[in-house]
């Protein structure tokens, strides 16, 4: 899919005040969410990656570092993606990990380095056009076999901005992945209700967990249609 140069800056615009949001408000995230139990995301995330650690994961939109910090703690090699640079800084000092400063929609990653993805609370940040792109790349950053790990939260059907953060909130019914070309990936999804919203500044409280296997994706040119 091409974006017309005016959309192109509309969703560079997006993620750039989200960006700001970030950092402004980089110490009150991390005050309400450092604590934030997600053992489950790490559990259906860790049992689903393959062969024998330790792995190498790249915690997509890793924030201040809370789960940067476990899977290093694991003994895994864990690489954080941030836009934030405040929130960047307070990752690499408090999980001692190498963090990577890139936006959502201008990665530079390396192809085939990482055995699994962990994204969690971080995509739904990214415009439902520029999705399809998005995943092409975290694909081909993964290992054949590799693991990406999705959580998002539930909404009704709506998309841009909510205070000064651009996000995308869908519902069950909406939310889907669906590939042009069959047998690309399997993909499982989990509905996840929770009393505690990843960001408490934020009344979304049911969260959709995406785990999708990359397995043939890198053997042709194809594109996704992803509704988050």
């Amino acid at each position: 899919m091409f974006l017309n140069t005016n959309i192109k800056n509309t969703f560079l615009q997006a993620t750039k005040l989200t960006i700001e949001h970030y950092e402004r408000e980089a110490e009150a995230f991390w005050r309400g969410t450092r604590d934030h139990d997600v053992s489950q995301n790490y559990d259906e995330f860790l049992k689903s990656l393959e062969g024998k650690g330790p792995f190498s994961i790249l915690d997509f939109g890793c924030g201040p570092g809370r789960d940067l910090r476990y899977f290093r703690s694991l003994g895994h090699n864990a690489i954080g993606l941030e836009g934030s640079k405040k929130c960047a800084a307070m990752a690499r000092e408090y999980s001692g990990c190498e963090v990577l400063l890139q936006d959502f929609i201008s990665m530079d990653l390396p192809s085939d380095y990482f055995d699994g993805i962990f994204a969690n609370a971080a995509l739904f940040h990214v415009p439902s056009l520029e999705l399809p792109r998005i995943l092409r790349e975290l694909f081909l950053t993964l290992k054949p076999e590799g693991i990406l790990f999705s959580s998002n939260p539930h909404g009704n059907n709506q998309e841009g901005f909510n205070g000064d953060r651009y996000g995308c909130f869908f519902d069950l019914e909406t939310t889907g992945v669906n590939v042009v070309k069959d047998r690309i990936v399997e993909i499982s999804i989990i509905k996840i209700n929770t009393d505690n919203s990843e960001d408490s500044k934020t009344d979304h409280r049911m969260w959709f967990n995406f785990r999708i296997k990359d397995k043939y994706i890198k053997n042709f040119d194809c594109h996704l249609i992803v509704n988050f």
